[in-house]
C-alpha cells in the first residue's frame, strides 16, 4: 500500500503524547498536538484579566506540555529547531483540523469511556481512509472500536510506543479483528522504516508483549529479594549491565517508571483471568509494595521510592535505599558476590549466564530463581501472546532495554538446563519446549546464508526472521566472511566488492591494534575490492583514543614513541580521507574524540540518528590530535566572504572544541559542522546502517570514484590569535575556566589560526597536523593533563583542575 504521512494529529499532550509528537517532528512530519480546554482559570490568568475564551487560556495545557517537551532532558527532539514542526491547540477549537491530517494518534487518559467519547467526536469529523490508532497500554484494543463505523475499524489499530519515545525503540502494533491486513502491514513498515522502531506485531492480550513479560520478570524479583535476604542495591547490582540490562536494573527502573505504573500493569494482568494458575501468584503484591503505594512512595515523581536522595548528618546529599524489613531509608551495604568475579573476563553478557547460574552464593541463587521462572513463563506465552519466539525477544530488547531476549538467554544456558531451572522453582515448561529439548534443538540458529532463523513451535522447522534483507548482522557473517582479525579489530567481506572494518577493542577505543587493522583494511580494499565501510554493531562506535597507552608513554616520558604514535594516528586518518577507494564510516552512540576524527575524514558518513559525537579531548587535558583540530580549521576556512564571517565561524568551531561539546544527535552534528549537508546522511533505524553504508560505498565506486587531491587551508594568523587570547583571559578572570583550561584553549587557538603567521596564508593540511601534534605532545607533558587522564581512566568522568 502506497501511503505518505505528511501530517499527524496527536490527541493528548502529556508525557506520552508529547513524546510521540516530538518523534514524528524528528523525522520531518508536521504535527498538531491537542489537549483539553482547562476547566478553570489559574490565579495568574485571573490577575491578567484573561477569560476562558482567550486562546492563551484555552491552549494552556497543550502549551505547557509543549514547553516541557522543548526543555526535556534528555532531549526528545533531535534538534531544537524541529519544535517548529509542532503546532498546539485544543479539542474544542481545533479538532476539526483532523479532516486534513494523515494519521490521528489518540493518547488520552486510560479510561474506556473517555476514549470512546473522543472517538465519537473524531468519527464526526474524520475523513474516510484516515489512519487512526491508540497508544493505550491497558485497554483491550477490540473494546475501543465497539460501535464505530466499518471505515473507522478498518484503519484502526493499537500503536503502543514506549517512554521515552525517542530512546526506546519498541513499537507494538495491535490490530483489532476488523483492521485491514494492508493497514497492519503499513503500520509495521512505517514504524520500522520511518520512525526507526522495532515494530512487533502483538495480539490483543493483557499488557501485550513487552509489559506482560517484563513486568512478570520484575514482579518475580520483587518477591525474591526478601526470600534471599538481599537489599534493593544488591538486586540492582545483579540485574543491571552484568546481564545486559540497563544501569537502572530493577528497583531504579521501578522508580523511574513509577511504582504506580508497575502496579497498574501487574494488577491488570492479575485481574484479567487469563493467567495460568502457576503464575498467578507472581503478580500478587508483596506487603511492602502495598505500604509504598499507601504512602505515595512512587519513585522519582514523588521524590522517593525504592531510593531517596537525603541529607546526611553532615549536610551532604546521599542516595539511600529502602530497607524492605523496616521500611525506612538507609545507606545500604555494598555486598560482594564471588559469582560476579568469575565473569569479569567475559565480555558478552550472553556468554556470562552459564557461569552466573552455576554460582554458589546468593547471586547464583537469584539468577537460578529468576531465570527458571522466566523461562517457564515465556514458554507458556507462545502462542498466547505471540506465535513466534523472536517477537517476544524483540519486544524485551526494544521495550525494556535488554541486550538479549529470554529465548536467546535460554539458548545460551541450554534448553535442557533451562527446563531444569524451571522445575527447581516448581514450574513446568510448555510441551512444545519439551519436544524441542528431546530433539536437541534450539530456539534459534544461523543458516548457511548467514541469516537468523527461529524454530516453529509446532513443526520444529526453522524459518528466517523477517526483515533481514534490509540489514546485515555482523555476528551472523563472521564465521564465513572474516578475511583478517587481531585482538582489537576484524575485516569482513560484505559482498559486492565491499569490505567492512570492525573495531572490537574494549569500549572500541582506538589503539595500535585498531590502527594496524585500519591500514590493513585500506591496503586490502585498494588492491582487491571496490570500497571500504568502517562500522561495528557494539554498544558505541568508539569512545576515542586509547588513553592508557598515552598515559603510559607520557609518564615514562617516551616522547619519541608518543610522537610516532600520534603521527601514525594522523596518517591513518589521512588515509581514510585520501585512499584510492571510497570509505564510508557509520557512527552511532558515543562517537568521541578519535571516533569523531575518523568520522570527519570519511568520504561519506551514514550516521545513526542517535549519534552522540564530538571532539572531547580537552576533558583529558589535550587538544584533538588525530586530525580533528586540522579538520575543523579546514571546514571553517571554506567559503569565507569577509573577516567577520570568517572569525565567527572559526570562533564557533574553537568554542565547540574548547568546551568539549558533544552533539546529542546526528542532526545536531550538522549544526556543529561535524557532519556535512549534501554529503553525509542520517538513518533513523540503526539496524539498516551497515546495509545503507555498503550500498553508498557501492554507489560511489560504480560512479567512478577518484582519489581526492589534498587540500590547501587558508589560516588567518596572529590577528585572530590575539582575539582568542583576549577571550580566554576574560573567561579565566570570570572564573569560567581554570588556568589549565586556558593553557589548553590557547594552544588550540594557536593551531586553528595556523600559528604566529603575520597575515592570512594558504597552508597544507600537513602543516596544521604538525602544529596539532606538537601542541598535543606539549600538553601531555603537563602534570595537570596526566591528572585528568588518570581521573578519566579510574573514574570514567572528566576532572576539572
Amino acid at each position: 500500500m502506497k501511503r505518505h504521512i505528511k501530517h499527524v494529529t496527536v490527541l493528548g499532550s502529556g508525557i506520552m503524547g508529547s513524546g510521540i509528537a516530538a518523534h514524528f517532528a524528528n523525522i520531518g512530519v508536521q504535527v498538531l498536538l491537542l489537549d483539553i480546554v482547562p476547566f478553570e482559570l489559574t490565579e495568574a490568568e485571573t490577575k491578567k484579566g484573561l477569560t476562558k475564551e482567550d486562546k492563551i487560556v484555552r491552549n494552556r495545557i497543550a502549551n505547557e506540555n509543549f514547553a516541557k517537551l522543548k526543555k526535556s532532558s534528555p532531549a526528545l527532539l533531535y534538534s531544537p529547531k524541529f519544535a517548529d514542526r509542532i503546532t498546539v491547540g485544543n479539542f474544542d477549537d481545533d479538532l476539526a483540523k483532523i479532516k486534513k491530517t494523515d494519521w490521528i494518534i489518540e493518547v488520552v487518559v486510560e479510561r474506556l469511556d473517555i476514549k470512546k467519547s473522543v472517538y465519537e467526536k473524531i468519527e464526526a469529523l474524520r475523513k474516510d481512509g484516515t489512519l487512526i490508532s491508540s497508544n493505550t497500554s491497558g485497554i483491550p484494543i477490540n473494546q475501543l472500536v465497539e460501535g464505530r463505523s466499518d471505515d473507522f475499524k478498518k484503519y484502526f489499530a493499537g500503536t503502543h510506543f514506549f517512554n521515552p519515545v525517542r530512546y526506546l525503540p519498541l513499537l507494538e502494533i495491535i490490530p483489532t479483528n476488523d483492521t485491514d491486513p494492508e493497514i497492519i502491514d503499513f503500520y509495521m513498515s512505517y514504524g520500522a522504516k520511518f520512525l526507526g522502531k522495532t515494530t512487533v506485531l502483538a495480539k490483543d492480550t493483557p499488557a501485550f508483549i513487552a509489559n506482560r513479560i517484563g513486568v512478570f520478570s520484575m514482579m518475580n524479583l520483587l518477591h525474591s529479594v526478601k526470600e534471599l535476604g538481599l537489599n534493593v542495591s544488591d538486586v540492582d547490582k545483579l540485574t543491571g549491565p552484568v546481564i545486559g540490562r540497563p544501569k537502572s536494573a530493577t528497583f531504579r527502573t521501578a522508580d523511574v517508571v513509577g511504582l504506580d505504573t508497575l502496579v497498574h500493569v501487574a494488577k491488570g494482568v492479575e485481574g484479567s483471568g487469563t493467567e495460568q494458575d502457576m503464575f498467578q501468584k507472581g503478580f500478587a503484591m508483596p506487603s511492602y509494595i502495598d505500604f509504598m503505594m499507601e504512602k505515595k512512595m512512587l519513585g522519582s515523581k514523588t521524590d522517593g521510592g525504592f531510593y531517596k536522595k537525603v541529607k546526611n548528618a553532615a549536610g551532604k546529599s546521599e542516595i539511600q535505599g529502602l530497607n524492605l524489613e523496616t521500611l525506612e531509608y538507609e545507606l545500604q551495604d555494598k555486598n560482594s558476590f564471588p559469582t560476579l568475579e568469575l565473569t569479569k573476563n567475559i565480555d558478552k553478557p550472553l556468554d556470562r549466564f552459564k557461569v552466573l547460574i552455576a554460582g554458589k552464593d546468593k547471586a547464583g541463587e537469584l539468577y537460578r530463581k529468576s531465570l527458571g521462572s522466566l523461562f517457564a513463563y515465556v514458554s507458556h506465552k507462545v502462542p498466547e501472546i505471540s506465535d513466534e519466539v523472536y517477537k517476544i525477544d524483540d519486544a524485551l530488547r526494544a521495550g525494556f532495554g535488554w541486550e538479549n531476549g529470554p529465548f536467546e538467554i535460554w539458548d545460551a544456558v541450554g534448553v535442557n538446563k533451562g527446563i531444569e531451572l524451571a522445575k527447581a522453582e516448581g514450574y513446568e515448561v510448555s510441551d512444545w519446549v519439551k519436544n524441542l529439548a528431546e530433539k536437541n534443538q534450539t530456539f534459534y540458529k544461523v543458516n548457511n546464508e548467514g541469516q537468523s532463523t527461529f524454530v516453529n513451535k509446532d513443526s520444529g522447522e526453522y524459518s528466517k526472521i523477517p526483515g533481514q534483507d534490509s540489514f546485515i548482522i555482523l555476528d551472523n557473517i563472521r564465521k564465513n566472511k572474516t578475511l583478517w582479525s587481531n585482538s582489537e579489530a576484524q575485516i569482513q567481506d560484505l559482498g559486492d566488492g565491499i569490505i567492512n572494518f570492525e573495531i572490537k577493542s574494549k569500549m572500541n577505543s582506538l589503539g595500535g591494534g585498531v590502527l594496524d587493522g585500519l591500514n590493513r583494511a585500506i591496503d586490502l580494499a585498494e588492491k582487491e575490492y571496490d570500497g571500504l565501510v568502517i562500522a561495528n554493531q557494539g554498544t558505541n562506535f568508539s569512545v576515542g583514543a586509547n588513553l592508557a597507552m598515552i598515559m603510559m608513554m607520557a609518564v615514562d616520558q617516551d616522547w619519541d614513541d608518543l610522537n610516532m604514535a600520534i603521527a601514525y594516528f594522523q596518517k591513518s586518518m589521512m588515509r581514510v580521507r585520501y585512499s584510492s577507494i571510497p570509505v564510508v564510516v557509520a557512527p552511532f552512540g558515543m562517537t568521541l574524540g578519535g571516533g569523531c576524527e575518523m568520522t570527519m575524514h570519511a568520504d561519506r558518513v551514514v550516521a545513526a540518528a542517535e549519534t552522540y559525537i564530538g571532539l572531547v579531548e580537552v576533558g583529558v587535558g589535550v587538544i584533538p590530535g588525530g586530525g580533528g583540530t586540522k579538520e575543523m580549521t579546514l571546514r571553517t576556512s571554506r567559503d569565507f566572504h569577509n573577516d567577520d564571517v570568517k572569525n565567527n565561524r572559526l570562533r564557533d568551531a574553537f568554542m565547540n572544541i574548547a568546551m568539549g561539546k558533544v552533539a546529542t544527535s546526528a542532526y545536531e552534528a550538522y549544526d556543529m559542522g561535524i557532519l556535512e549537508h549534501g554529503k553525509d546522511i542520517v538513518v533513523v533505524d540503526k539496524k539498516t546502517q551497515l546495509k545503507t553504508s555498503k550500498m553508498l560505498a557501492m554507489s560511489l565506486a560504480s560512479h567512478g570514484y577518484t582519489q581526492p587531491i589534498e587540500q590547501k587551508v587558508k589560516v588567518v594568523g596572529k590577528d585572530a590569535l590575539g582575539m582568542f587570547y583576549v577571550g580566554t583571559d576574560q573567561m579565566l578572570a570570570g572564573n569560567y575556566i581554570s588556568e589549565h583550561d586556558k593553557k589548553i584553549a590557547d594552544k588550540l587557538a594557536y593551531v586553528m589560526v595556523g600559528g604566529n603567521l603575520s597575515e592570512p596564508t594558504l597552508v597544507t593540511e600537513q602543516y596544521l597536523l604538525n602544529l596539532e601534534r606538537e601542541a598535543f605532545l606539549q600538553l601531555c607533558g603537563e602534570r595537570k593533563t596526566l591528572e585528568r587522564i588518570q581521573f578519566m581512566l579510574t573514574k570514567g568522568k572528566p576532572l576539572r583542575n
